[in-house]
């Protein structure tokens, strides 16, 4: 068995996409979140959780949030990923929204993911198109990275996955606790 156990959430396949990058790069297991009993996480040392970024909130949360007491001994980080390029304000920003209490110390990753309207749910699709709207009546130099990647994209397929972004991860989980 391996110490090191993946855990991700996929609503489009990004996620589930780095976790198999690091299964190429690391000795690990790697399971989707919804079969997190399947996964026997006391059995491993470190746990990675990955999810996608929907609405400010990093997918799977919830499940850390609930077995935190009985995993807070392990080495955990956490792998947001997200459609926007990586920014540095954005980033603290959802690490507060996210990470609070006995969350706060977990190291929190940034991975760069995909955007497809094509593949997204009705709902998805119609929030997407209603915040494009919206941005689209703002000045454009009031525009946050995130923003204009949104309106860039709209209409289009991106896959921004890389392995680049594992880099910190690796590192994290390559080193002695």
């Amino acid at each position: 068995m391996n110490n090191l156990l993946v855990l991700y959430k996929s609503k489009y396949g990004a996620a589930k996409k780095y976790a198999a990058m690091l299964k190429e790069e690391l000795p690990c297991d790697v399971f989707d979140l919804a079969d997190y009993k399947k996964a026997s996480p006391e059995n491993y040392r470190q746990i990675l959780f990955a999810g996608g970024i929907y609405a400010s909130g990093i997918a799977g949360l919830s499940t850390l949030r609930k077995h935190y007491p009985n995993l807070k001994h392990k080495k955990i980080a956490i792998l947001c990923v997200g459609a926007s390029p990586f920014d540095e304000k954005a980033f603290a920003e959802l690490k507060t929204h996210n990470l609070k209490d006995d969350l706060k110390d977990i190291p929190l990753f940034y991975g760069r993911g995909a955007w497809d309207e094509q593949n997204m749910t009705l709902k998805d699709r119609a929030l997407c198109k209603m915040l494009q709207k919206m941005l689209s009546r703002q000045d454009p130099s009031s525009y946050e990275p995130w923003m204009k990647a949104l309106l860039d994209s709209s209409g289009q397929a991106h896959d921004w996955t890389d392995r680049k972004y594992l880099v910190p991860l690796l590192e994290y989980f390559r080193a002695e606790n």
